[in-house]
């Protein structure tokens, strides 16, 4: 196997899921105080968020907070409730070329825009018989860091 042509630089973001992102916001920025910088919804992901900042500049990490359009539908974002994590990558194709290589299972859909406007995709939380390798049970989110990311967190 080629060496890691990639590196993991911190983490991006954190998700929680649950049926009211509501109560989940009025917990994470109501009571806890973290402020909320956004919101993001789409139909095919399922999803409703309000997306929230903890810290700043390249260090930031987002705190996701996310509930179901439809509670019946896939992919269902509130199960579990922490849904995923996101780590910052700097050579995201890279990535993505090298863990395919290495039998990484991912989630379809590919490398595409994120919530946060940055390109990002998905490891699959199990693996199958033609991609055995996995996040092991933890649905992970690969991001492309940008620049000034790179270089405070290289």
């Amino acid at each position: 196997m080629t060496p890691r042509p990639f590196t993991v630089l911190g983490i991006q973001q954190i998700a929680v899921g649950g049926l009211d992102k509501g109560a989940l916001t009025g917990l994470w920025s109501g009571l806890l105080g973290i402020d909320k910088v956004g919101d993001y919804v789409n139909e095919a992901e399922n999803v409703d968020e309000d997306i929230l900042r903890l810290g700043r500049g390249p260090h930031a990490v987002e705190i996701d907070l996310m509930q179901p359009l439809d509670p019946d539908r896939a992919p269902k974002v509130h199960a579990p409730a922490l849904n995923h994590v996101g780590l910052w990558i700097d050579d995201l194709a890279a990535a993505v070329a090298w863990l395919t290589e290495a039998g990484m299972r991912f989630t379809p859909g590919g490398i595409r825009r994120g919530a946060a406007g940055h390109d990002v995709c998905f490891l699959h939380p199990k693996g199958t018989e033609d991609s055995p390798r996995s996040g092991e049970g933890v649905l992970i989110e690969l991001i492309q860091a940008p620049a000034d990311v790179i270089e405070a967190l290289s």
